[in-house]
């Protein structure tokens, strides 16, 4: 149920806002809450109505009386005034400050719940984030229930643990609506400038519920892992960074080389660059007319033994490539990677992965000491 939009009332909404627009504007008014417009979502509950607000209606099919709102009622109900409301936002705000710090009192639990080693680097992702973590559209009503902290918090639970809405309401003490509405709406990492354009490229897959439509259970069926995935292409520098995510393709239909040409991975790079790859990217033809060469391992080609020379140089490639595979391996870590995905978050399964590939970036274990 979508929570009622007075300040400080936890109850489920009922009523709409009316259609009419003088009369909308007048419940707008009586909210009392700064810069507020509804949406075709903001309800009311009934605690903010007085007893001839109602009124009995017979039902259109059934003819049972039932109890309705008038089409004149004004909300006039409402547990603030100057005093009250200042209080109540000192309440909120200390309730909002102490949740995140509730479940962030130590390093392990950090580690536990979001995959960051500590509070400090936990603060560091988050303030990356700043201003724009502050001015966000939210896909429903505006959150004011939970600090921008725990919700950012919220959303790196849901991906590390792949912990299901209800529990998190439970953790946090909202509505599944508003875990929905904050999971659905957040863009944790926008980091979509790179430096420098020279990547390791590889794709992985990740399992998806199965759909009931065949045609898509034949576009997003893998042979190769014998279930329904969804295929991602991703790049790293060679210092072991993430610096290229591709959006999501039916793991069943899509091709390396297709990914490859959708990507746009072509456009980012630059004359003279070098691209490292597995033997299953065969698009050197693609790059070739942009002077972007690609460096995969040498194939045998009928030959019992390659050259020394060739060994060697495959050997370099090899100890580059490690970066990406380590990449991945950080990847399942994330337990949302590790079960099927709920078809519900399938439309904006991209946005999570690709959320889950930058926040590698800020682990320790992303790069080998020695490297």
């Amino acid at each position: 149920m979508v929570q009622c939009c007075a300040f400080d009332c936890k109850r489920s909404g009922k009523f709409y806002f009316p259609k009419d627009l003088k009369l909308k504007k007048k419940w707008e008014v009586a909210v009392k809450r700064s810069g507020f417009r509804a949406t075709r979502h903001s309800r009311l509950c009934p605690d903010h109505f007085k007893p001839d607000d109602f009124c009995e209606k017979e039902g259109f099919y059934s003819g049972v009386p039932r109890i309705v709102l008038r089409n004149d009622a004004i909300p006039s109900i409402f547990s603030f005034n100057k005093v009250t409301i200042a209080k109540a936002v000192q309440r909120r705000e200390r309730a909002l400050k102490r949740t995140a710090k509730r479940q962030l009192n130590d390093d392990i639990g950090i580690l536990y719940y979001t995959g960051l080693e500590s509070y400090e680097k936990f603060l560091y992702v988050f303030n990356t984030l700043c201003p724009e973590a502050h001015h966000i559209k939210y896909r429903y009503n505006n959150v004011i229930n939970l600090s921008v902290q725990d919700q950012f918090l919220l959303s790196l639970m849901k991906i590390r643990k792949n912990m299901d809405d209800y529990e998190l309401t439970r953790f946090f003490g909202v509505f599944d609506v508003t875990v929905s509405n904050v999971f659905r709406t957040r863009r944790l990492l926008h980091a979509r400038r790179f430096q420098n354009i020279r990547v390791i490229v590889d794709c992985t897959e990740v399992p998806i519920n199965k759909p009931k439509n065949p045609a898509a259970q034949q576009a997003v069926f893998s042979y190769y892992k014998d279930r329904c995935t969804g295929k991602f292409e991703v790049g790293a520098t060679p210092s072991g960074l993430l610096c290229h995510c591709s959006s999501g393709y039916g793991g069943g239909s899509a091709r390396d080389r297709q990914i490859v040409e959708r990507s746009g991975l072509l456009n980012k790079c630059e004359r003279s660059d070098s691209i490292m790859a597995d033997r299953g990217f065969d698009v050197q033809d693609l790059f070739a007319s942009s002077g972007v060469t690609v460096n995969i391992p040498t194939f045998l080609r009928g030959k019992s033994q390659l050259p020394g020379v060739t060994l060697l140089q495959d050997r370099k490639l090899s100890s580059k490539r490690v970066h990406i595979e380590r990449l991945i391996g950080l990847l399942k870590t994330y337990e949302i990677r590790q079960t099927p995905l709920n078809g519900f978050y399938v439309p904006i399964c991209s946005k999570i992965f690709f959320v889950c590939f930058m926040l590698c970036n800020f682990r320790e274990a992303t790069l080998a000491n020695k490297t």
